[in-house]
């Protein structure tokens, strides 16, 4: 049982690391007005190996380097909407990646007792899913002044428009793309390290 404990434990640290590097490094790629978010992959992984705890962990962790780093200025749209929103923004950026870590953990819990396989594809579909559907969600309800506000600056001028192609369209496309594709990768790790675990 400890061993067990400790085994769970340095997983996660070590899924923490892979979705620090990740969005530290490759956050800062930016298509149209937001980043993409690579950083997914390991937050499925770990709420399906770990359930959905970890994955909203994680998610929380991923969320909030997004928040500091549009605080510190590094990511100009956050940043912009920190700058007249500071409560609402960090709510949509943790909220957010939480939701998405957590989403993704409790569909697989609810459908690997059907398909290890295909719960894994779920999950690994639904993370992109709710991370960008809160982001519009959030910044429809909650910071839309300020975006209306900006709008000609994105160089566009319907606001629902701009979240969902703007913003989400490729982003949300490539994220989740990216996601379906590594699914069968997904499915093998976690079929490995369960393996292991159970040793």
């Amino acid at each position: 049982m400890k061993n067990q404990k400790i085994s769970r434990m340095v997983q996660l640290a070590i899924l923490l690391a892979i979705v620090l590097v990740l969005q530290c490094f490759l956050g800062s790629i930016v298509v149209g007005t937001t980043s993409f978010s690579v950083v997914l992959v390991p937050i499925v992984i770990g709420a399906i190996i770990l359930g959905p705890g970890a994955g909203a962990f994680l998610g929380f962790v991923f969320g909030l380097v997004v928040l500091i780093y549009g605080i510190i200025g590094t990511d100009k749209f956050t940043f912009l909407l920190f700058s007249a929103h500071p409560i609402f923004t960090a709510i949509i950026c943790l909220g957010k990646g939480t939701a998405a870590g957590w989403g993704a953990g409790m569909v697989y819990r609810l459908l690997s007792k059907f398909s290890s396989f295909w719960a894994s594809v779920a999950a690994a579909a639904t993370a992109p899913i709710l991370n960008t559907g809160l982001f519009i969600l959030g910044s429809l309800t909650l910071i839309s002044d300020t975006l209306q506000a900006n709008l000609a600056s994105f160089g566009a001028d319907d606001l629902v428009v701009f979240l969902v192609i703007g913003c989400a369209g490729i982003n949300f496309l490539v994220e989740f793309c990216v996601n379906i594709i590594l699914s069968p990768a997904i499915y093998r790790i976690v079929t490995v390290v369960k393996k292991r675990i159970m040793k």
